[in-house]
Formats: structure tokens, C-alpha cells, sequence
């Protein structure tokens, strides 16, 4: 196996790395990103290879820092690497979206799907961005593991809709509360009434429109001191202020405190832990700082367009979806409106006994990950240019 690593520059002038594995000779090239994450040493680089394609993965503007992540800038990041892999002379390109890489392929490839004068313009906050200039490859294959249905609709699926002040982390509705036992929670498992189900996902709709207005408000307001002629130093001072807030509470799914919810071999717990006063007050959860871009482009479920769902009818490339039984992250419900909304009808699904990273789920079982990987050859089979 040879690997290089390439700049790359997008076409609004942005600057990234990417990391091109191969054997010698292939054609096909798989292409892993997230546009949170640097993924040069994902598990599937070496099942990929075996494959017989060469492995392209890379990394956003944005890697390592989500703070100021909008995905149709990180479209034009994809484009940056599939436009460089083309120019390299592979004929055959395979979009793989892992977890949130899934929902940043779906919009790539819905996005190349279109005449570029039908390409978004701007972002939901506004920011002009060049996708019609982009040549933006379209895909041969798409393959989805352990995808979520998009940053925001997960985000909106976790935040705790028991707060009243977002500048308050500590403000609640008790009615509202999760971890509360008169509400239903037990540390050893809860047990959420339908009712309280249906109120909480309605409030958590509620908490992420009330951010949504709050966002746009800051940017209005930047925006508006930006056109004044004659501003005064206050409002100078408003039009260069790039504003970041925090969103607390954000680890709050009840599918991760009730296992009777969309039930799976999942355990009690969220990716980020099994103690809820913890992992829901902490600062590791999901879009828990951001720019009010970031927020209506990512992570807002109401705003963001980096859904698979949305982005799936536009998809009628032969596609494989991986679903591991024991995803903390990712629910069969979820993947069923993913697969349903697919436009096209060939499409796989293989299901997989393994957390949302593949890892086994006893000691001596076989790997998820390496399971993944043969499922991933079967469908490439047959499909794959040599």
C-alpha cells in the first residue's frame, strides 16, 4: 500500500488536506470524510483496499473545530477532492458517508445532481457560496454506514427541551426533565409514558425554533448595521461582531435512557456516556458552541439541509446502507426513513451486530467493523471498475 497526502484548495479559496491510499492500477477510488472529523485512520481504509478500489480520505475547512461549520461550504470541501481524484484519472468514484459523513454525501450528492444554476446560492444564514461554480463529480455508488439522519435533526432528536433560559444552563421545566423519576427515568433504565414521549418531542421542536429565531436575529442585526452609511462606533462594532453562543443540555435522546424506544442490543447510555447528569451538563455533546451559521446550517433539525432524508430522493445511484444493532446514535426508525425516501430502487442494507463504531459487542465476537468491511465488498462486486 502506497499513501500520499495532498493540499488541496476549494473553489472559494479554502485550504485542506487529503490522504490518498492505493495499491497501484485501480480505477475506482472510495472516498471517506466527516465534516467534523479527520478520518485518515478509519477502520475502512484497509476493507476498502481489498476491494480492489483506492481509498481517498480527507478532511473539511472546518476538522477538528465544528464551530463555524457550514455544510454547504463543506460541499464545496468534498468538491476540492472529488474534482483532484478526477484530474488523477480515477473513472469511478464511491461516496462512503460514515455517521455524519452520510449526511454531507447525501447533500454532495444531491447538490451534483442538479444544474449548477439550481444549486443552492447561500447558506440559511445567508453567506453567499459558490456551488454553482463548482464542477461538484456526480457519484457511481453510495454507501452509507451508521448514518444519522443529519447533524440537526440528531441534535433536535437530543436536546433537552426542560430548558427555559439558553443563557441559563441550570433553568428547567420539571415537567419536561428526562433524568427525573416522576417523569419516568430509573439510572437502570427508563421508562417514558407515550405521552410524555409525544410532549417531549414536540418541546424539543419548540426549544430548536426558539434557537432557530434567535440565530437569525443575530445575523439580522449584523447585517442591518452593515448597510448603514454613516454608522455610529456602536453599530460599527455590531456589524464586525461575529456572535457564538452555547446550546446546553444537548445529550438527552430518551431512545438512550429507554431501551423499550426503537428497541436494539444497544445499551443504557449515549455515545458520550451512561451517566446523564454528566454527559447532558458536560461540553463534549453535539453543536454545543456555535456561530449562529453553524447553527441554522448544521445543527439546527429545522433549518440545516444536510439531511439524508431530505437529500435521498435525489440519490438514484446503487447505494448499500450498514445499520450496527447496538448503535447508541443511529435507531432502526431512523434508517428505515432513509431507506424509504432512497430514489432509487437498487439498494442493499446489511445489518451488522456491533456498536455505532463497529466494535463488538462481547469479548470473542467477531468485529463489526471487519464484518462491515465484507459486507461493503459484496455489494462493490460486480459494481466496481478494475
Amino acid at each position: 500500500m502506497r499513501a500520499s497526502v495532498h493540499s488541496l484548495t476549494t473553489v472559494d479559496g479554502a485550504n485542506l488536506n487529503g490522504f490518498l491510499y492505493s495499491r497501484g492500477g485501480e480505477k475506482a477510488v472510495c472516498c471517506l470524510m466527516h465534516p467534523r472529523e479527520i478520518l485518515a485512520s478509519h477502520y475502512l481504509v484497509p476493507e476498502l483496499l481489498r476491494a480492489g478500489a483506492a481509498v481517498w480520505v480527507q478532511g473539511s475547512r472546518s476538522a477538528g473545530n465544528d464551530l463555524r461549520l457550514e455544510h454547504e461550504l463543506a460541499v464545496l470541501d468534498v468538491d476540492a477532492g472529488t474534482s483532484f481524484l478526477k484530474n488523477a484519472g480515477f473513472e469511478q468514484i464511491v461516496l462512503v458517508g460514515n455517521s455524519g459523513g452520510g449526511g454531507l454525501y447525501a447533500y454532495y450528492a444531491e447538490q451534483a445532481s442538479l444544474d449548477p444554476e439550481a444549486r443552492e446560492k447561500r447558506t440559511p444564514g445567508g453567506r453567499p457560496v459558490k456551488l454553482a461554480q463548482a464542477p461538484l463529480a456526480r457519484p457511481d455508488l453510495m454507501i452509507f454506514v451508521a448514518p444519522h439522519p443529519g447533524q440537526g435533526i440528531l441534535l433536535m432528536n437530543s436536546v433537552d427541551p426542560s430548558v427555559t433560559d439558553e443563557r441559563d444552563p441550570l433553568s428547567m421545566d420539571q415537567s419536561l426533565f428526562p433524568f427525573a423519576s416522576e417523569n419516568g427515568f430509573d439510572p437502570k433504565g427508563a421508562t417514558y409514558a407515550p405521552d410524555f414521549v409525544t410532549r417531549y418531542r414536540a418541546a424539543q421542536r419548540a426549544r430548536t425554533a426558539r434557537i432557530d429565531v434567535a440565530a437569525k436575529d443575530m445575523i439580522r442585526s449584523r447585517m442591518l448595521a452593515r448597510k448603514l452609511s454613516d454608522p455610529s462606533m456602536q453599530e460599527k462594532l455590531i456589524a464586525g461582531w461575529q456572535q457564538i453562543f452555547e446550546v446546553p443540555r444537548t445529550d438527552a435522546d430518551l431512545r438512550n435512557w429507554d431501551l423499550s424506544l426503537d428497541p436494539t442490543d444497544r445499551k443504557i447510555g449515549s455515545l458520550w456516556g451512561n451517566d446523564p447528569f454528566k454527559t447532558n451538563m458536560n461540553g463534549v455533546g453535539f453543536g454545543r458552541v456555535c456561530t449562529p451559521e453553524s447553527w441554522l446550517s448544521t445543527w439546527s433539525g429545522l433549518t440545516s439541509r444536510a439531511s439524508i432524508v431530505r437529500c435521498a430522493p435525489a440519490i438514484d445511484q446503487p447505494t448499500l446502507v450498514i445499520r450496527y444493532t447496538a448503535d447508541a446514535c443511529v435507531f432502526p426508525a431512523d434508517l428505515e426513513e432513509i431507506w424509504q425516501a432512497l430514489g432509487t430502487s437498487d439498494k442493499e442494507i446489511a445489518v451488522i451486530r456491533g456498536t455505532h463504531h463497529g466494535q463488538p459487542l462481547e469479548p470473542g465476537e467477531p468485529s463489526g467493523q471487519a464484518l462491515a468491511g465484507e459486507a461493503i465488498r459484496d455489494f462493490l462486486a460486480g459494481r466496481l471498475t478494475t
